[in-house]
């Protein structure tokens, strides 16, 4: 087993254990220590849930809901509106679809750059690595390929050297990103990336400083004189209108039924307590689909155990349990060999997982298809119309709503 699975052990075992070892450090010792980076084996000041709740082996309801159990809303304010970063970030990004697409065509540019132009490759190769002059950053690196997991202070300081000081395009370091991380989340990382880069809020970029990383590393790094002094704006595609979220909801429990389980929500209970009982069930994971380069082994594995690890604990709900290829065609086949009359799933969120359901509903042959989206996303995602902190003056009023019923 890697490293990054030793770490972060793929089931929702794992996962409930890990939150209640962290829920007595989510209120004001969260605040007060959760910008400290102290490495690899030092993320106590964390809570390290998100490779979990990224796979929803566990949901960000059963997160909040733990966390209330244990503090009141106002001690453990910092740690529920970061639960609610990760809410925010799909929903800006699933009113705003294109750009997703805008981040992978320039993406695709970037890495024809990168074959046909010597030097960014060096650069590029020697930033993937951690090879360059800056420790920190190599360290960073280096943790992110080995471990799967970079802390998010770590992650902000790591993107502005890529973009400012190493100028390297900032989609090559979000496909790095991406291509290693655990919890690695179409929008969490995409719009974080363009965030940095000045792309999101125009204008507005983030500079990592030397002071800055001295001191919430306690003086691990201090990279005096090696980071850029100023973060100009990048420039990119203007934003998007925001879109309509899409109708999501239950199909008929009476007709012949085939569930898709995949590796963006692995927690089924929310549609079998619904009256749903599947016939068969299609388990896919999709993770490879993340870049057009080679996926780390330490991703890819983690969502096919965790699908397991859920396929197990579910087991007789779920019917026959197959494994088909996570295409649209090879969807089609599974459900048309079940004889099914209609498939229902939980809702994918923009992403490879999104993309292979929105083929399959198109798909000539195959049985309609029933998105369901859960009520804590349904509730939260159409308040992500501007920035963050307009969102999360909603947050009170969501935790008042149906979330704790999922």
């Amino acid at each position: 087993m890697t490293d990054a699975l030793t770490r972060f052990h793929p089931t929702r075992t794992a996962a409930l254990e890990r939150l209640h070892r962290f829920l007595p450090q989510a209120g004001r010792n969260y605040a007060a220590r959760r910008n400290y980076d102290m490495g690899r084996d030092g993320h106590e000041g964390v809570s390290t849930l998100s490779p979990y709740i990224r796979a929803r082996l566990i949901t960000e309801a059963e997160v909040l809901q733990a966390t209330l159990a244990r503090h009141n809303a106002k001690s453990a304010e910092k740690f529920i509106q970061e639960v609610y970063w990760r809410t925010y970030w799909k929903g800006w990004l699933e009113m705003r679809p294109a750009v997703w697409g805008q981040y992978k065509s320039a993406l695709k540019g970037a890495l024809d750059n990168v074959q046909t132009q010597s030097g960014l490759r060096d650069r590029w190769e020697a930033a993937c690595k951690g090879e360059t002059d800056i420790d920190c950053f190599n360290t960073w690196a280096q943790e992110l390929v080995e471990t799967g997991y970079l802390h998010n202070h770590a992650r902000m300081w790591f993107a502005s050297i890529w973009i400012f000081t190493l100028r390297l395009p900032w989609e090559l370091g979000a496909d790095f990103f991406l291509r290693h991380l655990l919890d690695g989340d179409p929008a969490s990382n995409t719009l974080s990336w363009r965030w940095v880069a000045g792309i999101q809020t125009p204008g507005k970029t983030y500079l990592a400083r030397t002071s800055n990383i001295s001191k919430y590393t306690e003086g691990r790094f201090a990279p005096k004189w090696q980071l850029a002094a100023e973060a100009p704006a990048l420039s990119g595609p203007p934003k998007p209108d925001a879109m309509l979220l899409p109708e999501a909801g239950l199909p008929r429990p009476t007709q012949r039924t085939g569930l898709i389980l995949h590796d963006d929500d692995l927690s089924p209970g929310f549609i079998l307590d619904a009256g749903i009982a599947p016939v068969a069930t299609a388990v896919i994971t999709t993770r490879s689909g993340l870049s057009p380069l080679t996926v780390a082994g330490h991703v890819t594995d983690f969502a096919s155990a965790a699908a397991q690890d859920t396929a197990d604990r579910f087991g007789a709900r779920l019917g026959t349990i197959s494994y088909p290829a996570p295409t649209a065609e090879a969807l089609a086949h599974w459900a048309n060999a079940k004889e099914l009359d209609q498939i229902v799933t939980a809702y994918a969120a923009v992403g490879p997982a999104a993309d292979v359901l929105a083929h399959l509903a198109t798909t000539d042959g195959a049985p309609p298809l029933y998105r369901v989206r859960r009520s804590h996303d349904s509730a939260a995602w159409p308040h992500a119309t501007h920035g963050f902190f307009r969102f999360k003056d909603k947050i009170p009023q969501l935790l008042e709503g149906p979330w704790a019923a999922e």
